[in-house]
């Protein structure tokens, strides 16, 4: 249930002023006062936490700069090599191998976050057929100027014969560092924030071949969530249950022990399964002709197998299973931030099934019967009274994967930023860290509320 917390540090700090609301008073008439008292001005809106940017419509591929690309048109628009610019050898980390590739790049316009951030992760939807890959980069401004260099986000192929598909550890400059899938600011209390940013993709296929990756999707999301336990509490206000496929990890302890010593720690591509099904689509059985005959569930396996990050050694890295789920039909998926448990009924009450990373003390969550340094499950309703349900992998059987857990418990584990281990030391917490996956063709609703948060 837990990812491996050695190779991962999330590092959510920020300043709680950078992102409080503020109350001002107007300022007075120079004039005379009137008669009748001076109405008091209006509290201003809090400042926004998240921005999230993807470019995905014909009009924003052209926007970019290509090298070596084409724009693709039709219902769902794309990015794809045209003629190569460029030729390298490219040594796998993790296999040893070297192999001649050529590529092609585009880069995204400089993106003005409406946030000051101190986090960013991009996500994208791609399909790499063999003998292809891409990799995505991130260059970030700072509020003085200057900029983060290219940072690798990730090295990311649908497959696993061509490349191994990896986050690149070891990477910072005196402001900020990326851990696996997440450029962080070091210290927020120093200031220093993101203001913009830049994504550049490179698409590398075989030499003298004809083939292309395709990217349909790229993006960001900006957040500057602040330190803090405890959030506000909510108030209920939409309940719906969806049906979502039940799966649970824990039926495949054991099994596969190559990605991250087996369904232990599988809650992410578990969780992703449950919503690929969800919205109609699962491997093939040719997909499937890898896994052993008579595993249950054996597309849960597939999942950790092309999710698994080869250099953060687990199937936990967030983009990584976005980009999982957008390799089936017309799916789409992001890695995002949500604000309040409000924003996620939002998403289920809309017909759209959103996982969740939180961490917490088996006290802190009535009715776990665990404590976890990090764990993914997929909420799926909310009852009349509010209280959360939630499709949880780390259940000993499919049966009993449908969980409801107390409302004001589980919108604090999953918001809050700072928290207490066993010990007594403090920890990170996500802030409200999720996967949206949706299909190409919405409803009206889907699309208004996706909207909302950015994502379309």
């Amino acid at each position: 249930m837990t990812s491996p917390t050695s190779r991962r540090t999330l590092l959510t700090a920020a300043l709680a002023a950078a992102a409080g609301a503020g109350i001002t008073a107007s300022a007075g008439p120079a004039s005379a006062a009137p008669a009748s008292p001076a109405r008091p001005s209006a509290p201003q809106a809090a400042a926004p936490l998240v921005d999230n940017r993807f470019w995905h419509t014909y009009t924003d591929w052209r926007r970019g700069s290509g090298d070596g690309t084409r724009v693709l048109t039709g219902p769902r628009p794309g990015l794809a090599i045209a003629t190569p610019v460029g030729r390298t050898d490219h040594t796998d980390p993790h296999t040893g191998e070297t192999a001649a590739w050529e590529y092609a790049t585009w880069t995204s316009p400089l993106h003005r976050s409406a946030v000051p951030a101190t986090e960013l992760i991009a996500s994208w939807n791609a399909r790499t057929p063999a003998g292809t890959w891409i990799a995505v980069e991130l260059s970030a401004a700072y509020a003085d100027g200057t900029a983060t260099p290219w940072f690798v986000m990730g090295r990311w192929a649908s497959g696993d014969g061509d490349i191994r598909r990896t986050s690149v550890d070891g990477q910072g400059d005196p402001h900020s560092s990326v851990w696996t899938d997440t450029l962080s600011v070091d210290d927020a209390a120093t200031g220093v924030r993101f203001t913009a940013y830049r994504l550049r993709l490179t698409l590398y296929r075989t030499p003298g071949s004809r083939l292309t990756p395709t990217v349909w999707r790229v993006g960001a999301m900006a957040s500057a969530v602040p330190d803090r336990f405890e959030v506000p509490a909510s108030t209920p206000a939409h309940a719906r249950e969806l049906r979502v496929p039940r799966y649970s990890q824990n039926v495949h302890i054991g099994q596969y022990p190559e990605y991250d010593n087996g369904g232990e720690a599988w809650c992410s591509p578990t969780s992703s399964q449950m919503i690929v099904e969800y919205w109609g689509r699962r491997p093939t059985a040719e997909d499937l002709a890898w896994v052993r005959p008579g595993l249950p569930d054996p597309q849960v396996c597939h999942a950790a197998r092309y999710t698994y990050d080869y250099e953060y050694g687990g199937c936990g890295n967030w983009p990584f299973n976005a980009a999982y789920a957008a390799t089936y039909r017309d799916l789409n998926a992001a890695v995002t931030r949500l604000g309040s448990l409000t924003d996620l009924e939002r998403l289920v009450h809309a017909g759209i099934p959103v996982i969740t990373s939180q961490s917490f003390l088996e006290k802190e969550l009535t009715g776990a019967g665990y404590g976890t340094a990090g764990h993914l499950m997929t909420v799926v309703g909310f009852t009349p009274e509010g209280d959360v349900i939630a499709n949880d992998p780390a259940s000993p059987d499919n049966e009993a994967v449908r969980r409801v857990y107390r409302r004001r418990e589980w919108e604090n584990i999953w918001l809050r930023t700072k928290r207490y281990d066993a010990n007594g030391r403090v920890r990170s917490g996500t802030g409200g860290v999720c996967y949206v996956y949706w299909p190409e063709g919405p409803t009206r609703g889907q699309r208004r509320v996706l909207r909302s948060f950015g994502l379309v």
